[in-house]
């Protein structure tokens, strides 16, 4: 694994952090710029990594992540964009499409974008990838690496697609933790004691989700391996068919990616 800097130290930058250093990079490895104080402390005393609280005083390692907000990216990238020569630089900067981000670090081409989500924070996170033009394999690998080191990993060809990835698993969190706390309450509603309903909404959410993982069956297939034909969960799916819930999540997705594209133009609008 090559050295990395990262340019900003908050929570997604620690995730990742701390996923490289116990997949075995070397906290020295690694440096953090962080301009809050009590950050760079946290991040140096949990991880022993090298911090600066600013730019000027960075070595900027050959792969570069930013993990800066997207306002902040272009006074960011113009602080970059003399001190680049074969830097790999990975995004993580939401919304922030590649012909920005490289008119903001003046012409830079060495650029993969990536939309990683919260389950991050706990190594179970699933993250898209882009890498522009020209990206050779080799440094598509690195990048790579670095995401995998808080979970999975997928790329896609085309950069509008991470709109759909943003939707799907940057968002798709919101969406379950939603219908958790819906099975809740009515788990609840049912006369179940809320820590009882709690437990049982979580767990089965967790449980599901690695048995689909795990079997590598279609999901389809095991949902119809719990309906039996007039039992309890064919009467509770009919109920959920009946209020077109399918469709509605489509409706979530498609209004989540939209606004994807809508944040993608109004950051390419900053600077």
């Amino acid at each position: 694994m090559h050295k990395v800097s990262f340019i900003g130290g908050g929570n997604m930058a620690a995730a990742i952090i701390g996923g490289l250093v116990a997949s075995g990079t070397a906290p020295t490895d690694i440096e953090v710029v962080e301009i809050n104080a009590d950050a760079r402390a946290q991040l140096a005393a949990r991880f022993g990594v090298v911090t600066h609280g600013d730019l000027a005083h960075a070595r900027l390692h050959p792969l570069l992540v930013l993990a800066v907000k997207p306002q902040t990216l272009p006074e960011v990238a113009a602080a970059l964009s003399t001190r680049l020569a074969g830097h790999l630089v990975i995004s993580i900067a939401a919304g922030v499409r590649v012909a920005d981000l490289s008119r903001w670090l003046g012409g830079h081409a060495r650029i993969v974008r990536s939309m990683p989500n919260t389950p991050a924070l706990v190594q179970a996170g699933i993250a898209g990838l882009y890498a522009a033009p020209g990206v050779a394999a080799e440094a598509r690998s690195q990048a790579e690496t670095v995401l995998r080191a808080v979970g999975g990993v997928v790329w896609v060809e085309e950069e509008t697609q991470l709109d759909a990835v943003t939707a799907v698993s940057g968002s798709g969190p919101a969406y379950v933790f939603y219908f958790i706390e819906s099975l809740e309450a009515a788990a609840v509603a049912q006369g179940l004691a809320p820590a009882t309903a709690r437990q049982l909404a979580l767990q089965t959410f967790f449980g599901a989700a690695k048995l689909a993982l795990e079997s590598g069956e279609e999901p389809a297939v095991l949902r119809q391996r719990v309906t039996s034909k007039g039992g309890t969960t064919e009467r509770g799916i009919a109920a959920l068919d009946a209020a077109a819930v399918k469709s509605a999540v489509g409706q979530a997705v498609d209004a989540a990616s939209r606004r994807s594209a809508e944040l993608g133009d109004e950051l390419g609008r900053l600077a």
